[in-house]
């Protein structure tokens, strides 16, 4: 499962507002090679479920994860911050052995 913080569930609502995803649009979280850790989140807004896909909901919020990226979030907290060091969403992953200093990208 895939926790979602009350900061993260407040942006995504506002972001989904201001690009016009409907309502019922999900958030999909998936891992792909790349970053300077060797493994990087991908975020998404998405409305339609895709063979293997494992839908989760935490505060309110809907978030679709592949199979093969489930491996890596299993336990996940996506959270929203924006402070001065710039602003985005955070990936606290129990997971990754290691994170890039951005947080962007990840190893196990």
């Amino acid at each position: 499962m895939i926790k979602v913080t009350e900061n993260a569930r407040e942006q995504v609502a506002k972001l989904r507002q201001q690009e016009g995803h409907p309502q019922d649009s999900f958030i999909r979280v998936g891992v792909k090679g790349g970053g300077c850790s060797g493994l990087m989140y991908d975020l998404v807004f998405d409305a339609e479920m895709q063979d293997g896909d494992q839908l989760f909901e935490d505060n309110g919020v809907k978030v679709v994860v592949d199979r093969k990226s489930y491996l890596y979030l299993i336990g996940t907290e996506l959270d929203y911050t924006g402070g001065l060091n710039g602003k985005g969403f955070v990936f606290v992953n129990p997971n990754a052995n290691r994170t890039c200093g951005c947080g962007e990208s990840f190893s196990v």
